[in-house]
């Protein structure tokens, strides 16, 4: 088939990726029919994952409000993946904002939504060489690291496998900010649905991207110096929810804990 013209020729359109099933997820059009085939894998377990990825998307949305409402005014957004309407920068339309992506497609068309776009940019980065995203020009055209920075680490390190290699991605890029710095984290869970999410593992090893759910307890672990804001790291539609009598008698439902924090 002819290939669109943000596609490169490094990709590989019979590999699913998660930055394209989630565009899927989203109704976004930038993905494959592997994307679309392994995503509705995923939606036969889960019929309500859309709802879950838009919920996911909403924590984000009233994350970044809070961080700004603090006199937050740049963000380093990892594992950014496709943008779809909403995007950080159009949240934060004063702030500058750097998007970080490994997914070549993710990349190519946050580059053709942003060109003209002063206040923000993307950088092709893998989350586990932090140095090379830290020093890239991208990112230290648009951010100073003299002031504090808002830092999105959603949904992405459940695509790392090991906990010890989560924590020192989180902790590398917690000693590049300065005090007063802030965080955004989401993960997905176990704690909820156990047999579901596990055979969602399974489907996504078959991925670019294989994901790896954790507990509570293994998340906590993640947010080492960073003093947490109420309710702390909770059920991400628990967490200051815009109409709090919308939350759903079971939270766990959502499948996701977010956290927001302060490096101290």
């Amino acid at each position: 088939m002819d290939r669109p013209d943000w596609v490169s020729d490094t990709v590989d359109p019979g590999q699913p990726s998660a930055a394209r099933m989630y565009d899927y997820y989203l109704g976004g059009s930038h993905n494959f029919a592997s994307d679309r085939e392994m995503a509705s894998q995923v939606l036969d377990l889960f019929p309500d994952g859309r709802l879950l990825a838009q919920a996911n998307r909403a924590f984000l949305h009233r994350s970044v409000r809070y961080l700004l409402d603090q006199g937050i005014d740049q963000f380093l957004d990892l594992g950014s993946g496709i943008p779809t309407a909403g995007n950080v920068h159009e949240i934060a339309t004063e702030a500058n904002v750097v998007y970080v992506d490994l997914d070549p497609v993710a990349v190519a068309h946050s580059e053709a939504i942003l060109a003209g776009v002063e206040r923000a940019g993307i950088v092709h980065g893998d989350i586990r060489r932090p140095d090379e995203i830290l020093d890239s020009p991208v990112t230290r055209r648009l951010l100073d690291f003299s002031r504090p920075v808002g830092l999105l680490m959603v949904a992405v390190l459940h695509f790392l496998g090991s906990d010890d290699e989560a924590a020192g991605v989180v902790s590398r890029f917690r000693d590049a900010l300065p005090v007063g710095s802030g965080l955004v984290l989401a993960h997905g869970t176990l704690d909820s649905r156990p047999d579901e999410v596990k055979r969602l593992e399974e489907i996504y090893r078959e991925s670019a991207n294989p994901m790896t759910a954790r507990s509570h307890s293994q998340i906590e672990r993640f947010l080492d110096g960073w003093d947490l804001v109420e309710p702390g790291l909770t059920w991400a539609v628990q967490w200051r929810p815009d109409w709090p009598d919308d939350v759903p008698s079971d939270p766990s439902w959502c499948g996701n804990y977010g956290a927001v924090g302060w490096k101290r």
